[in-house]
């Protein structure tokens, strides 16, 4: 399997189930939408975004949350995702994180060609999101009964916020979160790759 990345964006949570699931992939990087030999990323995802996961038999699957879960199914006994009721419960986080974190508010606040009064409302439903997510972790570890692909891409989600005025202090049971998921071995080595390749492109 080829994924391809772009160092700290949303493509990291898939490195980290990659790691934690043990699985062997090739890691491609994307880089003003090309691949390291310079042909055209839209030439392999017509929307030019991360990640984008190459199966063996050459499909490709996109989409962060269908590939953080497919993810998860490869290597069931690495329970990066639970069964019953608790995934359902999983799958309700990860449409969260993506549809009121990441997309409609992170990506607006992050793009630099956002108009200001857009920007102001972004960062204020994000406030409003993060703090949705910080009361429900009260007096919890993850966001199910046991860490899943959701706590990766909510942890790489509120790792974003260095990059706004919002301050992640502010929400000390998503601080408390995302430490204890960079905590892990697997996440720690995915971080530390990725964020010595942005330092080198900075």
């Amino acid at each position: 399997m080829d994924l391809y990345f772009s160092p700290l964006a949303c493509s990291l949570a898939s490195r980290i189930a990659l790691y934690e699931a043990g699985l062997p992939v090739n890691y491609i990087r994307v880089k003003d939408k090309k691949t390291p030999e310079g042909n055209d990323y839209f030439a392999i995802n017509a929307r030019g975004q991360v990640p984008a996961l190459k199966l063996d038999d050459g499909e490709l699957l996109t989409e962060n949350v269908a590939v953080l879960e497919y993810i998860a199914d490869l290597k069931p006994e690495a329970a990066l995702a639970p069964k019953g009721q608790e995934r359902v419960r999983m799958r309700k986080w990860l449409g969260f994180i993506n549809s009121e974190i990441h997309v409609a508010n992170m990506g607006a606040i992050l793009s630099s060609t956002t108009p200001e009064p857009v920007k102001a409302y972004a960062l204020e439903r994000a406030r409003k999101a993060l703090a949705h997510v910080d009361k429900a972790m009260e007096g919890r570890q993850w966001l199910t009964e046991s860490f899943t692909v959701a706590d990766a891409y909510l942890a790489v989600a509120t790792n974003w916020l260095q990059a706004t005025p919002i301050q992640l202090s502010d929400y000390p049971n998503l601080q408390a979160h995302q430490k204890r998921v960079f905590a892990r071995p697997a996440a720690a080595k995915a971080v530390t790759e990725e964020f010595a390749l942005y330092r080198a492109a900075a």
